[in-house]
Order: structure tokens, then C-alpha cells, then sequence
């Protein structure tokens, strides 16, 4: 006797169908079933949908390389990791993970494209996902088997794909080198501390640096970080990563919170050429700002693009390296350019910030009310003066107010290979396409806290996190350049692209209906679409 039993996947959701048969056991005398899968439940339909029969390989000689034939039917979502699959092997990706691991390449890229896909799903609803789409694995990936993915991914396999993408790279590019805080749960991890919290979040956290290329626009290094550990002190680890990848022409831009004399001694020994900010409060940049402040407020230095005035002037360094071995110091000067700049609405807008606290402060010495944590300032722009008569009286010290005022509007960058202001200001503002990369991993690759028990399993995933934001930057990269933002966001796009379905059967590429727009889309991302949707 037969019958149908229903039953759901407790990791997946998915309610499958089985046919069970009754029979009677002569041997235990009892009665017995058999069951046999018939498929899945569509969850709007409540029909069952017959699973996949595999279709066995009668022949016994040995098929050489080429495509794998089709043998079966299937109907799958094939518009948006077609596009994946086409940038990955522009970019030479495919190829170099094929090198580094050859064995998990297709798992690493069919993860990826999930996490692009399914930016709010937790790995978990893979194999949902896989079920309904065509990806390199072209199987299903259960939760436990993609942590034993990530434990499979050694570091020296990872470093050796960074070096092989590294020189892919445009050679004469600048490289921005950045950090960011990643908040975490987890007690399990051995390099989550508290530290400066870049999202203002009161939780323990990991950071992640990583190299981006300007002209690129594509990401090609980072590493994970002690949650405690200062961008200042992350330079030196970077330059000894540098070397071991065998990079050449390397040139860095950099915040001011990599600043130090060290990090720039190290730079210099290194033949690096950098543009980093530097604190107006530097010795270094008072006193070229102090002897040049009235020279380059001039006309001859504005520039109207940036509504702002930009001076260079080329300065010494003054360059020491420490040679352990001899126990000596060697000390020379080596040439840089300080480039200043001053911008009449940067120091409006710092001015009005520092009336008001000014004002607020005022207001609290006056009526006795004093914060415990305004002390400092009390006693830099006030002084207070008691008298029997008229009680309280609160005077400004206006030399302190226009000491501090003197230097709002003017920042500085240095640099020991630009030579003009405008270039350099160019270059460093463009660094924020990296702040916009750590957005994307944290917002749209759903790694803004971490949800991993174990250090392989952290490396793993970070990795798959990595490969993923190499796309999306590709995609945003020529969405840029074509004008595509002007009227699609990146969601719609990929979903434009994501409901094209590619038809298999034997003997047969896939084969399916693609709309005008789509075909614009793809052309307008570079990537010839599909022939046989055409």
C-alpha cells in the first residue's frame, strides 16, 4: 500500500514529498515501509515538483576535457551569475582562484555570488538559492560544508591569489590604503578587542585593512587586524606584506591617522612614493603654513573647481633609519612637497561650530550650571571672576579664540612624488571610494557584525566576502562610467538581470527571452550577453 508523506527541512524550510510503501518483514514478522523521494512542495502552488532524475553514464571510455554535455532538463535563473561569471574571467579572478585552489575555486565563487545576490540571507538558505539558479558548483552547498570551505582556504593560497591579482593591477595607479572596525559578538576569536569603533558601536571588534586601486577601482589586498591595534601602527605590516607579494611601483594615499615619523621614514626606505594628510597642528605644516599663509591667499593660487586656495612648496625631511645590527642611526634629508590648502567655507562652517560651543559654554559659567567635562575648555577661551557685587562675571579670552580660529579653512597633504596641489587634491579625494567599498561589505555583503565561532571559519569567510566586493566594485565601476545611476540602483539592476532564465536539455546551450533593456544592461556593464538568449 502506498501513500504520500510530507516532511520539511528543519536547516531549509523546504517541505519535500515521499512515497511510502508498506510491506510485511517475514523475517522480524513486522510490518515495514519504504520511502522514496517524489519531489518538493511549491509553496504557492502546494504541488509536488518531481525531483531531478540524473541520467547515469552508460559509456566506459574516458571523456577528455571540453564542455560537460548536457543530461538532463532543468530551468534555472541564469541572467545575473552569467554577468558574475563573465567579470570574473575579464579580471583574470577565475583564473587565479583556479590556481590557488583548485579544488574549492567553484564552491568560493558560487558563495560569492550568493552573498551578492541574497545580501540579507544568512548562509543557511543556500541551498534554497541553488536550487533555482545556475552557478559554477552547480550543487548544493549545506551549511556545514561551507564552513569546511572556509577551514580549506590556507593563508599562503590566499596570499599567493593577492599576488597574482596585484599584478593585474594598473601598474602606475595610486593604491588608497584604509581600515575599518568590524563588531562581534563572539568570545570565540582571538583577535576581537575593544578598540576605536569606526561604526560607534559599544561592542568588541576585528579590523580590516585593505588596498584599493584608484584607476582600477577594484580591491585587491586586505587583512584582518587586533581590534586594538591603531591605523598608525598597521603601516610597517603592510609595507612587509608589499614586499613578500613581490609588488613593484608601489605608490600609497593614505588619512592622516597613518601618520607618524616612523611610518614616513619607513616609506622612504622602502622607494615608496605616498600622499598622506597631516594635521595642521604638525610642526612640520606650521611652519610652511606660517611663512607662506599670506603669500598663497592669492589669486594666483585659487582654484575655481574647488573653490579653494592650494600652494605647494617643496621642504626637507628629515629621514633617520635605525640600523640595529651596527647599533647607529643614519641620518639625511630627503626631498617632499607640502601642499596646502585653505577653503573660505570649510572655515565659515568650523567658525559658526565654535560660536555656538562658545555661546553653550558661556551660558553654563554664567548661571553655575558647569559641566565636569568642559573643564579644559572653561579654562582655554574663559576666565571667571568673582566679585561681592555683581557675583559672576565671565570674560573671553579673544587672544585664545583667535589663536584657534587662525587655522580653520587650511589642511595639508605631503607627498614625496606630487608636485602639483590640484593633482594631489584629486587623488586624495578620491580615496573615499575605498570608505564606499567597506559600505558595501558591511551594508549590502552583510558583514557589519560577525557571525562565526572560529578563526578558519572567520579567514574562510572574509575571503568569499573579498571575491564578492571584487565584482560589485567592477559593477559600480562601469555603472559610473556609463551613466547607469543616473536612473538604476545596483539592487535593480542585478534584479533586472537576475529573472532571466536559461532552459537546458540534452544536446542543447540554455536557451531563453531576454528584453531590450536587459540586453543594454549588459552591454552597457561590457559583457556580450548570452548568444542563445539573444
Amino acid at each position: 500500500m502506498a501513500a504520500i508523506i510530507y516532511q520539511a527541512n528543519k536547516k531549509t524550510g523546504v517541505i519535500y514529498a515521499y512515497e511510502s510503501i508498506s510491506f510485511w518483514n517475514k523475517e522480524k514478522k513486522q510490518s515495514r515501509a519504504k520511502r522514496k523521494c517524489i519531489g518538493k512542495v511549491d509553496p504557492e502552488t502546494k504541488k509536488i515538483v518531481p525531483t531531478r532524475k540524473r541520467i547515469p553514464n552508460t559509456s566506459k571510455e574516458k571523456t577528455g576535457r571540453g564542455p560537460v554535455p548536457i543530461t538532463r532538463i532543468s530551468r534555472n535563473f541564469y541572467g545575473a551569475t552569467y554577468l558574475f561569471d563573465k567579470i570574473v574571467e575579464t579580471l583574470g579572478v577565475a583564473d587565479d582562484l583556479k590556481k590557488c585552489f583548485p579544488k574549492q575555486y567553484k564552491q568560493l565563487l558560487s558563495i560569492a555570488y550568493y552573498l551578492i545576490l541574497e545580501d540579507k540571507n544568512p548562509l543557511s538558505r543556500f541551498p534554497r538559492w541553488s536550487a533555482i539558479h545556475k552557478h559554477p558548483y552547480e550543487k548544493i552547498i549545506p551549511s556545514q560544508r561551507s564552513s569546511e570551505v572556509f577551514a580549506s582556504i590556507t593563508e599562503e593560497d590566499r596570499e599567493r591569489f593577492f599576488r597574482l591579482q596585484g599584478k593585474r593591477r594598473v601598474e602606475r595607479e595610486y593604491w588608497v590604503y584604509d581600515t575599518t572596525s568590524i563588531s562581534s559578538y563572539s568570545k570565540c576569536l582571538n583577535q576581537v578587542r575593544y578598540g576605536f569603533n569606526k561604526d560607534h558601536e559599544p561592542l568588541e571588534q576585528i579590523n580590516l585593512a585593505m588596498l584599493f586601486g584608484q584607476t582600477s577601482q577594484l580591491p585587491f589586498y586586505y587583512r584582518k587586524i587586533a581590534g586594538h591595534i591603531p591605523d598608525v601602527k598597521t603601516l610597517k605590516k603592510l609595507l612587509a606584506d608589499i614586499r613578500f607579494m613581490e609588488l613593484e611601483r608601489i605608490k600609497l594615499v593614505m588619512d592622516r591617522g597613518f601618520y607618524s615619523a616612523d611610518n614616513i621614514n619607513a616609506l622612504y626606505k622602502n622607494h615608496l612614493k605616498f600622499l598622506i594628510a597631516a594635521r595642521s597642528s604638525l610642526k612640520i605644516v606650521k611652519t610652511g603654513l606660517n611663512s607662506e599663509r599670506d603669500r598663497f591667499r592669492s589669486w594666483k593660487h585659487y582654484s575655481p573647481a574647488y573653490d579653494l586656495y592650494a600652494y605647494t612648496m617643496p621642504i626637507k625631511w628629515e629621514y633617520a633609519q635605525t640600523r640595529p645590527y651596527k647599533g647607529d642611526t643614519l641620518k639625511s634629508t630627503r626631498r617632499m612637497y607640502l601642499h596646502l590648502y585653505c577653503s573660505a567655507d570649510q572655515a565659515l562652517e568650523r567658525e559658526r561650530a565654535l560660536n555656538k560651543l562658545l555661546h553653550k559654554l558661556q551660558i553654563e559659567l554664567e548661571s553655575g550650571k558647569r559641566n565636569p567635562d568642559h573643564e579644559k575648555l572653561y579654562a582655554v577661551y574663559f576666565e571667571v571672576i568673582h566679585t561681592p557685587v555683581r557675583g559672576i562675571r565671565v570674560v573671553a579670552k579673544e587672544e585664545a579664540i583667535a589663536d584657534t580660529k587662525k587655522n580653520y579653512g587650511y589642511f595639508a597633504l605631503l607627498s614625496n612624488d606630487i608636485k602639483n596641489p590640484i593633482e594631489a587634491l584629486e587623488i586624495y579625494r578620491n580615496k573615499d571610494l575605498v570608505e564606499k567599498a567597506f559600505g558595501n561589505l558591511k551594508e549590502r555583503l552583510n558583514l557589519r557584525r560577525l557571525a562565526v565561532s572560529s578563526e578558519q571559519s572567520l579567514d574562510g569567510k572574509l575571503f568569499v566576502e573579498f571575491l564578492a566586493l571584487i565584482v560589485l566594485s567592477y559593477i559600480k565601476k562601469k555603472m559610473q562610467s556609463t551613466g547607469l545611476f543616473k536612473n538604476t540602483t545596483m539592487q535593480e539592476l542585478l534584479d533586472e538581470l537576475d529573472i532571466i532564465e536559461g532552459f537546458e536539455q540534452p544536446g542543447h546551450q540554455p536557451v531563453g527571452e531576454m528584453t531590450n533593456r536587459q540586453m543594454e544592461l549588459y552591454e552597457k556593464l561590457g559583457v556580450k550577453p548570452p548568444a542563445s538568449l539573444q
